[in-house]
């Protein structure tokens, strides 16, 4: 029996629903394996009050200390975090509040789900308690932590004493490998979706429900400048007669509304807000492409789950792009104006390709098989007390 804790700050919560969810999907894959158990630690981190009283962290602090989430044990300490500051010090403060726990749980393995600060505190934990730990990196803990000195010396040192490492897209796993991270140790390990509640159903009906006529156009992301949700609404201009929806919650919302009133797009731009998790399948089986112009990614999930639902999609050459569009039918990718959105886009609707050979492009994605990898994976880790080869 080998008995895993997953270290997470991505997972979701009840005031969170959507937040992490691909983590928490990749954990009930693996937790259905036979010969392992698994324990979450989902830890929050927490200002000093009165900072806490700020909307932001609000609802954090009525977290549980524990629950069962899907079945699975999920207990959530806090860390403290400094707003403002460079966060240097996370992973210290969240591997000193998870360190109790771990050591109460008696587990063999750590498996850190993201890099920062997720990865670095496993670091601390396996020396502490002398036990294996693998990282995963997702993108935006390459590539904007990565980017920081102070906290780029600390995910290098992790990934030197990591057992084994993980990166969604054989793209993320030649930046890492760029960065000074051993690359012998970085196996890709793609994401996963769930085939039976992503299909394709009835285009003109599911338009329908959501009060739409003629062609649909869905982007789904944070709204956040990396997302590039602007471009989307740019290029909308260029497509007459099409309604763009815009799924997703942040800070550009303000400014988002803006630019759609400028442009006179009221009529044919929605902003809808956070979208529930059981909602998203149709709301992307719906639409005729996703639209995603994101500056960086490491490999999308709603890539995947668009395909599944037989949407073709258009997105910019980041990332694990090119390992998902693996066929005509999936989709294409686009340089990041609006003018070379708007072409491919008014291609791509006026000859939209079969659903079912969209779908068949996600064919090869299931977290029955994710589960399976990561399994053998964590299994595979030398039992070197949280030591790699490389100090």
């Amino acid at each position: 029996m080998l008995r895993v804790l997953t270290l997470s700050t991505l997972y979701p919560d009840t005031d969170r629903p959507s937040f992490g969810l691909f983590v928490e999907r990749q954990t009930l894959a693996l937790a259905a394996r036979d010969g392992l158990e698994v324990e979450v630690v989902a830890a929050v981190g927490l200002p000093v009050w009165p900072l806490t009283l700020h909307p932001h962290y609000r609802a954090r602090t009525r977290r549980p200390e524990k629950e069962r989430r899907q079945g699975l044990p999920v207990h959530r300490p806090g860390f403290r975090i400094w707003p403002g500051l460079s966060g240097a010090g996370a992973a210290r403060s969240l591997a000193a509040a998870a360190l109790p726990l771990a050591r109460a749980l008696r587990c063999d393995v750590i498996d850190a789900e993201f890099f920062w600060p997720d990865g670095v505190a496993a670091m601390h934990l396996a020396k502490a308690l002398g036990l294996p730990f693998s990282i995963k990196a997702r993108g935006s803990d390459i590539h904007y932590w990565g980017r920081r000195p102070a906290v780029a010396a600390q995910m290098l040192q992790a990934a030197r004493r990591a057992g084994g490492l993980l990166a969604v897209s054989a793209a993320l796993k030649a930046d890492m490998s760029a960065m000074g991270m051993p690359e012998d140790r970085i196996s890709v390990h793609h994401t996963g979706v769930d085939l039976e509640r992503f299909r394709p159903v009835e285009r003109s009906e599911a338009k329908r429900r959501l009060g739409v006529d003629g062609p649909l156009v869905v982007t789904a992301g944070n709204l956040v400048p990396l997302k590039g949700q602007r471009l989307a609404v740019e290029a909308l201009a260029g497509l007459p007669g099409t309604t763009l929806l815009i799924a997703g919650e942040g800070p550009e919302r303000p400014a988002l509304e803006a630019l759609i009133a400028a442009r006179g797009l009221g009529s044919r731009a929605r902003l809808l807000g956070s979208v529930p998790p059981e909602a998203m399948p149709g709301l992307l089986a719906a639409a005729d492409l996703m639209l995603l112009p994101s500056e960086r990614e490491g490999l999308a999930n709603v890539w995947i789950e668009s395909l599944a639902a037989g949407t073709p999609i258009l997105i910019a050459d980041v990332g694990g792009a090119r390992e998902v569009l693996d066929r005509p039918e999936a989709g294409r990718v686009v340089a990041r104006n609006p003018g070379a959105i708007a072409a491919a886009a008014r291609e791509m609707l006026e000859s939209p390709p079969d659903q079912a050979a969209v779908r068949r492009s996600a064919e090869r994605f299931s977290w029955e098989r994710n589960g399976a990898e990561l399994h053998a994976h964590l299994s595979s880790l030398p039992r070197s007390g949280g030591e790699g080869d490389h100090p």
